[in-house]
């Protein structure tokens, strides 16, 4: 049977969640993902998008740049997989980053190249979720995170609370937007395996890097509502026009916490 996205899913893939339809004309900063499993390819590309950081470090260029590519390619991947029970190829071959501006800020979005779309048979949702995951994470973001670390000399654990933190971010609050009751039980259940059940395989990795970067959410003085404090730092500060410019959840900000659970 042919499996398709309706005009109205793709329309809200594409003006809510980072999927592109068509090449950008900016080819500047646009790519095929696997740029960032070659060295020298990845470095330079680096260097190109650290004019629009503006950070003082490669170290620093890549965790900002991850930060972008992790929630463009999850964004419309896990919207799809937990509100639409479908899924695209969002493996790393398959995968292009086209450059878009809003205003001064740089949201690049995620094309395919093969839009084959699949969907759970009767009763086999689960083995279905998990490979969507495993096409999510271990076929993409797990292999651009080793190769990044290894190029930019950069912390793979930073990589991976980069991504930790908008999964909780859009299962937390944006997945949740307009749904019924029978429908956020299912996101909540997709959420909760995530990040606590999945196992550490289909992450392409030896531990749930989901499950590993969660924790309680606290009150502090830096947050006018109760945030996860990072385990790592991000390196924001390092592309900010003020010195010590840390997130609100920066682990270098001192601050009292009160734990809410």
């Amino acid at each position: 049977m042919l499996i398709e996205y309706t005009p109205e899913e793709i329309d809200v893939l594409v003006k809510d969640h980072r999927l592109a339809l068509e090449p950008s004309a900016d080819r500047r900063y646009s790519m095929p993902a696997t740029v960032l499993l070659d060295q020298d390819k990845s470095l330079a590309y680096l260097d190109k998008v650290g004019s629009i950081f503006e950070a003082a470090s490669n170290v620093a260029n890549a965790s900002l740049f991850a930060k972008r590519y992790s929630f463009l390619i999850i964004a419309s991947s896990l919207y799809a997989m937990s509100r639409y029970d479908k899924s695209l190829d969002y493996s790393i071959g398959n995968c292009h980053v086209e450059s878009h501006h809003q205003g001064q800020t740089w949201l690049p979005k995620v094309r395919l190249t093969d839009w084959q779309v699949t969907a759970p048979g009767e009763g086999g949702r689960n083995e279905w979720r998990d490979q969507v995951i495993r096409n999510v994470f271990a076929d993409n973001l797990s292999k651009a995170w080793r190769a990044l670390s290894k190029s930019a000399s950069v912390s793979i654990s930073v990589l991976w609370e980069n991504t930790a933190i908008y999964v909780y971010w859009l299962y937390e609050n944006k997945f949740m937007e307009g749904a019924d009751a029978e429908l956020k039980v299912r996101l909540q259940a997709d959420y909760d395996y995530l990040r606590s059940e999945a196992p550490a395989h289909l992450f392409g990795v030896t531990k749930n890097p989901l499950a590993k970067f969660d924790s309680p959410k606290v009150v502090t003085c830096a947050s006018d509502h109760p945030i996860r404090i990072r385990k790592t730092c991000c390196y924001y500060y390092l592309a900010s026009d003020e010195s010590n410019d840390f997130c609100s959840s920066c682990p270098k900000r001192h601050y009292e916490a009160v734990s809410i659970g």
